[in-house]
């Protein structure tokens, strides 16, 4: 078929950071993108960037509205330990909805046409990809055709689903916050400029809690993959125990949060899945926004090859780059979840590891640069015999 027997070249199903990353690379290339997101949704996040995305993605630090230069790590017996990024480093947080909306004017800006609707059918089945959609859900379907279709569309992806083979099976966690305005005087025990994860299991039995800066507003929330959890009532009791039940709730969101890459993300024909719906969320850590951009940019050039050449091969370049570059700190974030996380006994032995001065630089340096860290080989010594210390109990072998 010729290229003008399709509406696009490509229709990118999603819009958040992932899909709208997407977009605008294939428009840059001179692709015609059509750009489908629904409206009025902002995903529940704790909205933290390293400093490497801003560099990576051309983002302007204006989108900042806060800079965390330390965390504070909390255990269930209330110990904390602080630390400081160190130097220049720091954790950037945005506010989803703005974020996420200027990432959507660039792609269009670039050439992609935004449509607001929801994606109900994708048949993939032909050479032609033809997209089902309404503009809300008491419009008429309209059908829509492209040579490829890149799905964005978050862990309970309709794309993935219908179109990726083991894509409707997803490990999650459900993550619940609240955005909460921050008062003029605050007589708490709240950082502007600090980060305050909580491992407790009564606020999270298998992952963790938090409150982060956002400027005038904060991000108040947890995690747990136990369906059978109370995410509200845990953050009120996360609330009621930091005394910031009285701080005005500006808005309330949930959403299921991949915590495993599909082992596929394309269909071997003309679709691939990206960000949340590829599944590429760190374990552990639950840090999305990077590593969703860095899929779409990997989606996006996959995409291109395969529009030029019609090879459909050329799919199968996105997870292989993504997991090169990524998942070896995927799978230790996977393991350092499933041994710290399970109970309160080894969350406080977590807690005191981080105290050490080798895991808090490694994991700073490891955050900053999105890399493992290799000029220190025997920090990693040091802290893999740590680890083992502090798993099994064992005083001596923690001991330097």
């Amino acid at each position: 078929m010729t290229q003008t027997s399709y509406d696009f070249d490509v229709i990118v199903v999603g819009g958040g950071p992932s899909g709208a990353t997407a977009a605008h690379e294939l428009a840059r290339a001179g692709h015609r993108v059509m750009l489908l997101d629904k409206a009025g949704r902002t995903k529940p996040c704790g909205g933290a960037i390293p400093p490497r995305l801003l560099a990576d993605f051309d983002i302007p630090h204006s989108l900042m509205v806060a800079r965390a230069r330390s965390a504070r790590i909390i255990a269930p017996s209330e110990t904390s330990v602080d630390m400081p990024c160190g130097g220049d480093g720091y954790v950037g947080m945005v506010d989803r909805d703005v974020f996420d909306e200027w990432l959507r004017e660039r792609a269009a800006a670039a050439g992609a046409v935004r449509v607001t609707g929801l994606c109900e059918d994708v048949d993939d089945s032909a050479g032609i990809a033809r997209l089902r959609y309404r503009a809300d859900r008491r419009a008429e379907p309209k059908t829509v055709t492209a040579r490829a279709v890149i799905g964005a569309d978050g862990a309970r992806s309709a794309v993935a689903r219908q179109c990726i083979p083991g894509g409707g099976d997803v490990a999650c966690v459900f993550a619940y916050h609240e955005i909460v305005e921050v008062p003029d005087r605050i007589v708490e025990d709240y950082d502007p400029s600090r980060c305050d994860v909580y491992y407790q299991g009564h606020l999270s039995p298998d992952f963790y809690a938090w409150i982060f800066p956002h400027g005038k507003t904060a991000s108040i929330g947890l995690g747990s993959a136990n369906k059978g959890f109370g995410l509200r009532a845990a953050t009120r009791v996360l609330r009621e125990q930091t005394g910031l039940s009285e701080w005005k709730t500006l808005r309330e969101e949930g959403a299921p949060i991949p915590m495993k890459p599909l082992k596929r993300w394309d269909n071997g024909r003309n679709a691939l899945v990206v960000g949340d719906a590829a599944g590429v969320v760190a374990p552990s850590s639950g840090e999305g926004i990077y590593y969703a951009m860095t899929a779409g940019r990997m989606g996006a050039d996959a995409v291109h090859r395969f529009l030029e050449t019609g090879d459909a091969r050329m799919l199968r370049g996105a997870r292989r780059t993504f997991m090169k570059a990524h998942g070896r700190v995927f799978w230790i974030l996977g393991i350092m979840q499933y041994f710290w996380y399970r109970n309160d006994k080894r969350r406080e032995r977590f807690v005191k590891m981080c105290a050490d001065p080798d895991v808090q630089r490694l994991t700073w340096e490891a955050y900053m640069n999105k890399q493992l860290v290799r000029r220190d080989p025997l920090a990693h010594v040091r802290v893999f015999f740590k680890d083992l210390g502090h798993l099994f109990g064992l005083r001596a072998i923690e001991e330097r």
